[in-house]
C-alpha cells in the first residue's frame, strides 16, 4: 500500500508535469509551424521554436553569439526560431541578405522587437517607413555632408587628444570599453546635439548611467512591470529625455540666430518648422536619443575593437606608423586634419573595415514579411520577423582568406563584381544603410591617428571574450596600460 502511494506521489509529482512540458512544447511546435502559408508549397525553413511564448529569447540574451554560430552550424544559412515574442527566421549569407535588404517595401518592412520600438519610439528613423522615412532621413543627411563633417574634424580631434592624454598619464590600468563609451557620448552630445562642454560635463555622468541601463534593456520581455527589462529601460530613458528636452527648448528660443553650422538635432527642428508640421516635443526627443544611441554605441564598440586587434598585432600599429610618417613627409599636418588628409591614410582606412569585418558593431537588422516569398528554397510566411545577420554574413563570405586572421591588407585592393557587394556589410545596405557611416569613418581614422602617435599599449588579460548586447564589446572591459610613445613623428 505504501509502495503504491509513493508510486502515485511520484507520478504526478515529476512524471507527469514532465509529460505536460513536453507536451506543451510539442502543441506550441505544432502551432508555430501551422503558421506556414499553405498557398506557398515550399517548406518552412528547419529550426526550433523554443519554449511557449518566450521562444529561445532567453537563450539568446545569455548565449548572443555562441547561440546564432550554434544554430547555423546545427540548420545552416536560413533557419526558423521565435524570439521577443514573434516567430521569426534568421538569414546569413550575401545571396539571401541581398534579396532582404534589397526587397525593403516590397517583401520586407524593417519592424525592431517591441522592447526596442518601445524605449526608442515609433518617431525614429529605424522605425519610419515611406515617405516619412525619407523626409527625417534627408534632414539628417544634412547633418553628415561634406561641409558638416569638416566642421566636426576639430571638436573629434579636441576629445580624443584629451582622453589619450589622461589615459597615458594614468599609473594604473585603463578599462578601455567604458572609457570608450564616455569618449564616444562627449563627441556625439557635442556634434550631434550641440551640447556645450559645460553642459556635458555638468550632466555627463548621470547620463552616460542611464544610456547603459536603457541599452542593456533595449533587447527585453516586452513586458512593462516594475523591476523588468522594460520598465527600467523606460525609466533611463525618460531621464535622457528630461535632459535633451532642455537642449531643444534652448535651440528653439535662439533658432532665428545666424549660425555658420546646424548639429543633427538643430537640422530636425528646422526640418519640422518647413514641412509645416506641428512641432512634436516628443518626436524630437525620441530622434535625438536613436541619434545619440547610434552616434556613440557603435563607435564605441569599434574603437574599442580597434585598440584589441592593434594590441594583439604590433606589426600593424607599426605599419600605421610608417603611414603616418610618410604622410608627413609629403606635408600632411596630422595635428590639423581635414577630409582630404584622412582619404589618404588608406591603410589606416583599411585597418578600420578589417575591425569592421572581424567585429561589426551591430549585430544584424530585424525585418517583418510584408507577405508570403521563397528565400532559397524556404518559405518566409506573412507577417513573420526577418534577421538578416552581418556577422554570420562575413563569417561565410567567400571573398576573406584565413578569415580568423587579422589582415588589413586584404582590403588594400578592392574587390571585383558585384558578388562582393553583400558580403560586407558592416553599416548594412539598401535604403537603410546607416546615415551616419561617414561620420564613423572619420571619428575612427582620427581616433587612431592620434592613439598610434601619441602611446604603446599592451592589454593586460591577453585577447578577451566578446559579448553582443546590444553591440559587441568585451567582457572584462579590456584593461590595458597606456604609456608615451616616444618616437615624434615630427
Amino acid at each position: 500500500m505504501a509502495l503504491n502511494t509513493l508510486l502515485a506521489t511520484f507520478l504526478c509529482t515529476i512524471v507527469l508535469p514532465v509529460l505536460l512540458f513536453l507536451v506543451a512544447l510539442k502543441l506550441w511546435e505544432v502551432y508555430m509551424i501551422r503558421g506556414r502559408d499553405p498557398s506557398c508549397t515550399s517548406p518552412l525553413p528547419p529550426g526550433s521554436m523554443g519554449l511557449p511564448f518566450i521562444g529561445e529569447t532567453l537563450q539568446l540574451i545569455l548565449q548572443r553569439r555562441k547561440f546564432l554560430r550554434m544554430k547555423r552550424q546545427k540548420y545552416g544559412y536560413i533557419y526558423r526560431t521565435h524570439l521577443f515574442g514573434n516567430p521569426t527566421v534568421r538569414v546569413t549569407g550575401a545571396d539571401n541578405v541581398r534579396q532582404i535588404l534589397l526587397g525593403e517595401n516590397r517583401l520586407v518592412s524593417v519592424q525592431w522587437p517591441a522592447s526596442v520600438r518601445t524605449i526608442l519610439g515609433s518617431d525614429t528613423l529605424s522605425n519610419m517607413h515611406g515617405a516619412q522615412h525619407k523626409t527625417k532621413k534627408k534632414a539628417i543627411m544634412q547633418a553628415f555632408s561634406t561641409e558638416a563633417l569638416e566642421l566636426y574634424i576639430p571638436v573629434i580631434q579636441e576629445e580624443v587628444q584629451a582622453a589619450v592624454e589622461q589615459w597615458v598619464a594614468k599609473d594604473s590600468c585603463v578599462l578601455v570599453y567604458p572609457e570608450m563609451k564616455r569618449l564616444m557620448f562627449r563627441i556625439a552630445m557635442r556634434i550631434l546635439l550641440g551640447f556645450e562642454p559645460e553642459q556635458i560635463k555638468t550632466d555627463e555622468q548621470q547620463l552616460v548611467e542611464a544610456f547603459e541601463e536603457m541599452i542593456k534593456n533595449l533587447f527585453s520581455l516586452p513586458i512593462d512591470m516594475p523591476f523588468s527589462g522594460l520598465y527600467r529601460g523606460l525609466k533611463a530613458r525618460n531621464f535622457i529625455h528630461s535632459k535633451i528636452e532642455e537642449n531643444i527648448k534652448k535651440k528653439v528660443q535662439e533658432s532665428d540666430k545666424e549660425s555658420k553650422h546646424r548639429d543633427a538635432l538643430q537640422q530636425l527642428i528646422d526640418s519640422s518648422k518647413n514641412n509645416g508640421e506641428p512641432f512634436s516635443m516628443q518626436a524630437i526627443k525620441e530622434s535625438a536619443t536613436e541619434l545619440l544611441f547610434g552616434g556613440h554605441e557603435t563607435t564605441a564598440s569599434t574603437a574599442t575593437s580597434l585598440v584589441m586587434f592593434l594590441g594583439l598585432n604590433p606589426e600593424v600599429v607599426d605599419r600605421l606608423r610608417q603611414e603616418l610618417i610618410e604622410k608627413e613627409e609629403q606635408g600632411m599636418d596630422l595635428h590639423s586634419l581635414n577630409i582630404e588628409s584622412l582619404e589618404q591614410l588608406k591603410y589606416t582606412g583599411c585597418v578600420i573595415k578589417e575591425t569592421l569585418r572581424i567585429n561589426p558593431p551591430v549585430p544584424g537588422g530585424f525585418r517583418v514579411a510584408l507577405k508570403t516569398f521563397e528565400l532559397n528554397g524556404y518559405q518566409i510566411p506573412k507577417g513573420w520577423n526577418v534577421i538578416y545577420s552581418i556577422c554570420d554574413t562575413h563569417d561565410v563570405a567567400e571573398m576573406f582568406p584565413n578569415k580568423e586572421d587579422f589582415q588589413p591588407e586584404r582590403f588594400m585592393t578592392k574587390p571585383s563584381g558585384d558578388s562582393s557587394r553583400f558580403q560586407y556589410i558592416p553599416f548594412g545596405g539598401g535604403s537603410r544603410m546607416c546615415v551616419g557611416k561617414e561620420f564613423a569613418k572619420i571619428l575612427l581614422k582620427i581616433f587612431l591617428v592620434e592613439v598610434v602617435t601619441k602611446c604603446h599599449w599592451t592589454l593586460l588579460n591577453g585577447p578577451p571574450t566578446m559579448k553582443t548586447g546590444p553591440t559587441v564589446y568585451p567582457v572584462d572591459n579590456l584593461p590595458t596600460k597606456f604609456t608615451n610613445y616616444v618616437q615624434n613623428l615630427n
